[in-house]
């Protein structure tokens, strides 16, 4: 509930934050939100809160030690994609300016209200999270299909999901 009232859907123009959901969301696939958010502090500790360019850096005695540490998602496929990640998190920041800029031009970078009547009206994925996703592979991240990156825009604020009788839907809208 405190994420849902006090993050969810906040957008964010942070680097470092947006890194954070970034991994988060990936590390999600196949598993509940919730696990995930059980084991943020986690992840933020494992990952050296989520500096991007201290976690390009790690090398495989890094991902031993990440993939024994029970405080995060052991699957060996994602913390191997998440060193990945972070080293083509740098280069679209190269790139743009900043990951920030990259990302929010998938929404013209305008928030899309979505004005909702039920939580069973919320897409999975969108055209936009489909150029995301397309987009993002390319450049060579892993664990960003569609879903994912829909998941992560709600996340970061890209789209406001909330239904329109919350009352966070009033807020972010206005």
């Amino acid at each position: 509930m405190a994420y849902h009232d006090r993050e969810w859907g906040v957008p964010l123009h942070d680097d470092r934050t947006l890194f954070e959901f970034l991994i988060l969301e990936g590390a999600q696939a196949g598993l509940s939100w919730l696990t995930i958010l059980n084991k943020r502090q986690g992840y933020r500790k494992a990952y050296n809160n989520f500096d991007p360019a201290t976690v390009a850096r790690y090398g495989e005695k890094k991902i031993k030690q990440l993939l024994a540490d029970p405080s995060i998602v052991r699957n060996k496929l994602k913390v191997h994609a998440s060193v990945g990640n972070a080293q083509a998190f740098l280069e679209v920041q190269q790139q743009f300016g900043s990951f920030d800029a990259y990302v929010w031009q998938f929404v013209d970078g305008n928030v899309a209200h979505n004005p909702r009547g039920c939580e069973g009206s919320i897409p999975a994925r969108t055209q936009e999270s489909d150029a995301m996703s397309k987009d993002l592979k390319k450049r060579g991240f892993k664990f960003v299909g569609s879903t994912i990156c829909y998941a992560f825009m709600q996340a970061v604020g890209m789209v406001n999901d909330h239904v329109v009788d919350c009352f966070r839907y009033r807020e972010l809208a206005g």
